[in-house]
């Protein structure tokens, strides 16, 4: 049995303190890329020699948790697609397929509509393929074209896409927060989406209204010559994204279909360029595979370590002292939230955070009174909100790293994840959707 210890915990706290706090201290001293002077994969290096002291056997044990941590099929998967989204986001900008994707697209829309028509489209993208990962992958390049064509702000271009790619993840019923929430609250998934809806719809509408008012006086600038073939890799990527096929060949996929179009219709575009391109695309994504796999073998250490299951028995503990549960039940689900926030931050996973507090979640639904499927509803828009915001987040990562800006600086930019988590916390406070008055 796994011993609780709050010990186990401090490891994580000294690489938010030393990743974030570097970056703010050479900004207050006015130093130009402040948030890169401490790169995270450096910061994160004490926070692993912390955690591998602190933790339980001898030293080729503490090693190998710290290895099996790093080896989740979970991590190992998102290391394949930061590959591959590399790769593909690299040739088909060389080939032009950016740059005609861009033109085509600020020729056909206002550009007061350009930000929110990357909210919606990367929305509809992530909703179709139940992953946010994908959608970043896909429309992040895009949004950096278009905003190098206008005025746009790059953070706030990319901060749409984001926004756009967790509304899909937290709604779609193909997402795995979805049925990792619905499974562990044991509830229908139809109900718990009726619900997601009611919040998520809402703060949609705010982050659309936003976002057209700060493109409305945007200036764009249309080369007429772009060659609509070169399109052709995006079109491809998002359809098969959308019509369910597995991420990792959609993106593979893209890179031989740019890679082919790049030889056909560009002289002096070899194979030996092509290759070459690739590579770029694979060294692109150095800092964030590091600081993945990283965070991953953190993670392990602090579960075994009993830190997460600490943090468990605490909340746990305050909502027992609770007189009257039933009467209470905003604490509860205030209290339902706070496990997942607490479990997300320590793991940078939404759908580790949604399993491991899956069963306290249920408890304390069952003690206050809150229906299984607004639990389920709560823990995955709660998720969603964290992981959207969360700078060493795996989409934060995988959109800074496209984009070539600070995690941090893309924080403020997610609105759609902050207008989230206020409807969410209003619809605590009123008490709707309880859920009560759904019909399964």
């Amino acid at each position: 049995m796994t011993t609780k210890s709050p010990w186990a915990l401090l490891p994580m706290l000294l690489f938010m303190a030393l990743f974030i706090g570097s970056g703010l201290y050479y900004q207050a001293a006015g130093a130009e890329f402040a948030f890169y002077k401490i790169s995270a994969p450096v910061a994160i290096l004490p926070a692993i020699i912390l955690a591998l002291l602190l933790a339980r056997g001898n030293i080729n044990q503490r090693v190998d948790q710290f290895i099996q941590g790093c080896a989740n099929p979970t991590i190992v998967t998102m290391l394949l697609i930061f590959l591959l989204a590399g790769g593909f986001a690299s040739v088909a900008k060389a080939i032009g397929g950016v740059d005609a994707v861009v033109n085509l697209s600020l020729s056909a829309i206002p550009p007061s509509f350009v930000l929110p028509g990357l909210f919606i489209m990367t929305a509809f993208m992530a909703t179709s393929m139940g992953t946010s990962m994908g959608s970043i992958a896909a429309v992040v390049p895009i949004a950096v074209g278009v905003a190098e064509a206008s005025d746009l702000s790059m953070v706030l271009t990319v901060g749409a896409v984001m926004g756009g790619a967790m509304f899909g993840d937290n709604l779609s019923i193909i997402s795995d927060t979805t049925i990792a929430a619905t499974r562990t609250q044991g509830c229908n998934m139809r109900d718990k989406f009726r619900l997601n809806v009611k919040i998520a719809i809402p703060a949609a509408v705010l982050t659309v209204i936003w976002l057209f008012f700060q493109g409305d006086s945007a200036q764009v600038m249309v080369d007429p010559h772009a060659s609509a073939t070169k399109i052709l890799p995006y079109l491809l990527v998002l359809g098969l994204a959308v019509s369910g096929m597995n991420v990792l060949a959609v993106l593979l996929t893209g890179i031989v279909v740019a890679g082919f179009i790049g030889l056909w219709q560009i002289p002096d575009y070899t194979v030996a360029v092509l290759s070459s391109d690739i590579y770029k695309g694979y060294s692109n994504m150095q800092e964030i595979l590091i600081l993945s796999l990283f965070i991953g073998g953190l993670g392990a250490m602090m579960k075994i370590g009993g830190g997460l299951d600490w943090l468990a028995a605490q909340l746990d503990r305050l909502t027992r002292e609770k007189a009257e549960p039933k009467a209470h039940r905003r604490m509860g689900e205030l209290s339902i939230a706070a496990g997942v926030v607490l479990v997300n931050i320590c793991t940078a996973n939404n759908t580790v955070a949604i399993l491991i507090s899956g069963g306290l979640a249920k408890d304390i639904a069952t003690r206050y009174g809150v229906d299984a499927k607004r639990s389920a509803s709560i823990m995955d828009v709660t998720a969603c909100v964290i992981q959207g915001i969360l700078p060493y987040g795996a989409q934060m990562l995988l959109a800074a790293s496209l984009s070539g800006l600070s995690p941090l600086e893309l924080v403020t930019a997610v609105v759609y994840c902050w207008c989230l988590g206020l409807v969410m916390i209003g619809s605590i406070i009123i008490g709707r959707p309880s859920g009560q008055e759904e019909v399964a």
